[in-house]
């Protein structure tokens, strides 16, 4: 047998490959770490039922294309279901449909349907509104800052809110047709 030389060229080609591969795989090492102590180091959701809602505001994205702020506690007196969702999350994407085909029934029950987008830009929550066709209200979190002010882990969760700013029920993981509709039955104002 003989043995074949490799050039120089070759040979240089050949450690740049493995020095751009061994880069690739610390900035994907540093990113899976970072992950895991992020979500590590959250605490579970800070509110707690029986706790009155924190208020705060945010600016609706879905209000005829022109932004428009939003108080929660100048929705008191309706029961008021708060959902902290992302584009990215394929269980929020699943409820989606469900929030959508309840909201007329119980908006005129009384109840407002309020979901809160922790995307980090408009224009992905925008096709999303325009894919679902949303008409609930849709905020942008654009900070975390809501996120943070009621100690959401997982995504989606969401807060049932009754009509005297009560939270009643949370709920984190995605929920069924019949299971959101319960829940809206119980914080509809008597």
């Amino acid at each position: 047998m003989t043995e074949r030389k490799i050039g120089p060229n070759k040979k240089k080609k050949k450690r740049n490959r493995l020095i751009f591969r061994s880069i690739i795989l610390a900035i994907l090492l540093v990113a899976v770490v970072y992950a895991l102590v992020s979500n590590l180091s959250k605490d579970e959701t800070k509110i707690d039922t029986g706790d009155q809602a924190p208020d705060f505001t945010l600016e609706q994205v879905n209000a005829n294309n022109e932004l428009e702020s939003i108080k929660l506690s100048d929705l008191k007196g309706k029961g008021v279901m708060l959902n902290f969702w992302a584009t990215y999350c394929k269980p929020c994407e699943a409820e989606m449909p469900y929030m959508e085909k309840l909201y007329p029934a119980y908006k005129d029950k009384g109840i407002e349907i309020v979901a809160v987008s922790l995307d980090a830009t408009q224009l992905v929550i925008d096709r999303f509104i325009d894919k679902y066709d949303l008409t609930f209200p849709v905020l942008h979190d654009t900070k975390s800052q809501v996120m943070d002010q009621y100690g959401v882990g997982p995504i989606p969760s969401t807060f049932f809110i009754n009509p005297d700013g009560e939270v009643v029920e949370i709920v984190e993981g995605a929920l069924t047709l019949d299971k959101l509709e319960g829940y809206l039955q119980q914080i509809a104002p008597k």
